[in-house]
């Protein structure tokens, strides 16, 4: 819509926070958890009049089409048929600390903990469930409803909000696209795209 090419570079947030704290030639960071835009800002890497909630997501229990599984809550975890489970590792993947977070709100941390499988980021989690390397999988909403597989939706009170922002970064040489390219992801054609993608808006 605009002409502005944009290259994507994809990973865990806190390995992409990581990466621009040591220098990474990046434009716009769109983080899925608030915390590491404030964190950066707090080190004066984000430009902050362009710092800017754009999304909350959710997640789902995932398991193939061809599974014999049928997972319809958390609860299910516990089954023996369930032999392991694929998180995105919670030290650096917020989808993984809100996958954590609902074992523990539903009381099943302890039980499954033996299960657990971590993956680097969302996207890997995901690929572990498809390969077949694991039997079920929390992955975000916005994976689930581009694939074929089966899953159920896991209730957003089970864990913390996993509220998304985004910033420009300071370094940026390309400041002006930069800020087009945020503006765009919050103008009302950015966020009929985002929810359509099964990400909740933040207002």
């Amino acid at each position: 819509r605009t002409g502005i090419k944009v290259t994507f570079s994809f990973g865990s947030s806190g390995l992409l926070a990581k990466q621009i704290e040591n220098g990474a030639p990046m434009d716009v960071f769109a983080a899925a958890n608030v915390g590491y835009i404030d964190d950066l800002e707090k080190m004066g890497l984000i430009i902050p009049d362009t710092k800017a909630l754009y999304a909350r997501g959710r997640i789902t229990l995932w398991v193939p089409k061809e599974s014999s599984l049928f997972i319809n809550s958390v609860s299910d975890l516990v089954r023996p048929e369930v032999k392991r489970l694929a998180i995105a590792n919670p030290d650096h993947a917020p989808y993984g600390l809100a996958a954590r977070q609902t074992l523990e709100t539903a009381g099943i941390w302890e039980q499954v903990r033996p299960k657990i499988v971590y993956a680097d980021n969302i996207r890997q989690t995901l690929q572990y469930a498809q390969t077949g390397n694991v039997e079920v999988a929390v992955v975000a909403l916005s994976l689930s409803l581009q694939t074929d597989g089966r899953w159920a939706l896991i209730p957003a009170e089970l864990h913390k909000p996993i509220d998304q922002a985004l910033g420009v970064i300071r370094t940026t040489k390309r400041e002006s696209d930069a800020r087009q390219f945020a503006a765009f992801i919050s103008s009302a054609f950015g966020r009929a795209v985002m929810n359509k993608y099964g990400f909740v808006l933040p207002d």
